[in-house]
């Protein structure tokens, strides 16, 4: 079960993306179909799985059995190397296995994505990275510029100042932290957080 506060979590982190989108300009080229960033895996946390999962118990008969086939497919390839508990789909901590996942199913398509029309078939109940991925992120703060995250298809040659114009401004973590431990510890992926469900 997802926490009350996770509601509010979607709609600050929402706000956010909608006023760095306005801020970014023509530099944000994120649209409807652009799927680049819905191929390789990357880690979620439990909470974000539970969203998942309860959007796929939202979802249409229809839309479910082809969500759920897709899921199947892509276990069916990803398994063999899970560096993780592939029945549970908890990822493991040691140092091997983190090294193993930066090295795990770069090319993989995300099983919510729709072939057809390139489009997230759970968009609304997307984890927490597919909802920042694109504007500026500033991932350090070393320098006086900082540097930033940033998909490789947006703000290209753009200048430092657009870069800090169109930054995306996060909730504060612990708000996210505190709801992740009410559900529980550990990190997974989209296929195996929809594995069985």
């Amino acid at each position: 079960m997802r926490p009350a506060g996770d509601n509010e979590l979607i709609q600050i982190t929402d706000a956010a993306l909608a006023d760095a989108t306005a801020r970014s300009g023509h530099w944000l080229t994120c649209h409807p179909g652009c799927s680049q960033c819905c191929h390789g895996v990357f880690r979620m946390s439990l909470l974000d799985a539970e969203r998942l999962r309860e959007g796929l118990q939202k979802a249409s008969p229809d839309l479910q059995k082809r969500i759920r086939s897709r899921v199947a497919q892509s276990i069916s390839e990803l398994a063999f190397d899970f560096p993780g508990d592939p029945t549970t789909g908890i990822l493991r901590e040691d140092e091997t296995s983190l090294e193993l996942f930066e090295e795990f199913a770069n090319e993989a398509r995300c099983p919510v994505l729709d072939p057809a029309t390139g489009t997230c078939d759970l968009y609304t109940h997307r984890p927490m990275t597919c909802r920042t991925y694109g504007p500026p992120v500033k991932i350090h703060e070393e320098s006086h510029e900082g540097t930033y995250g940033i998909c490789e298809l947006c703000f290209v040659n753009a200048p430092l100042e657009a870069i800090k114009a169109g930054e995306l401004h996060l909730p504060p973590p612990e708000l996210e932290a505190q709801l992740e431990q009410q559900v529980g510890e550990g990190t997974t992926i989209i296929a195996f957080a929809l594995q069985g469900h």
